[in-house]
């Protein structure tokens, strides 16, 4: 069980360079870049990548030495993506283009817990733990009924 919190721990620690390219991707396109955003982005990207290399590293350790190689290729292979999705978000602030960098930034993220996802599905499985549940989504969609009329609402006089 401790490579399964040291997994989780290192995904924590990804959350406040998450939370900062959230920030960036926010930007409409045609709106201007902050100054500085290419350095932001790839200081954060960078962070990122290395924790999740780091839980890489932890999910190889825990399997067993038969599963190893097939483990590193699987690993390595969505490593490789993930930096992929870093070098395309930098280009994109580095151009200046806000609308794709949000896009980029967005697909960045969600690559970066499929990751998470992912390794702690290999270490569960490797080690024989069954695996943890995963919140379900309702079996049809939500209803949202319809806004008040605002104008009818107490004004609180």
């Amino acid at each position: 069980m401790a490579a399964s919190r040291d997994i989780r721990d290192h995904y924590v620690r990804c959350q406040p360079h998450l939370a900062e390219l959230q920030v960036l991707a926010r930007h409409q396109g045609g709106e201007p870049l902050p100054h500085g955003a290419p350095e932001e982005v790839a200081q954060a990207t960078r962070a990122v990548l290395a924790e999740a290399h780091a839980a890489g590293r932890v999910t190889v350790t825990a399997v067993a030495s038969s599963q190893r190689r097939a483990v590193t290729a699987f690993v390595d292979a969505r490593l490789a993506r993930l930096a992929v999705a870093a070098e395309e978000s930098v280009a994109a602030a580095k151009g200046g283009d806000a609308a794709a960098l949000g896009r980029l930034l967005r697909r960045f993220e969600v690559l970066t817990w499929a990751m998470c996802t992912v390794q702690l599905a290999v270490y569960a499985e490797g080690a024989g733990l069954a695996p943890e549940p995963q919140p379900q989504l309702p079996a049809r969609p939500v209803r949202i009924p319809p806004a008040r009329d605002l104008g009818r609402l107490p004004t609180g006089s």
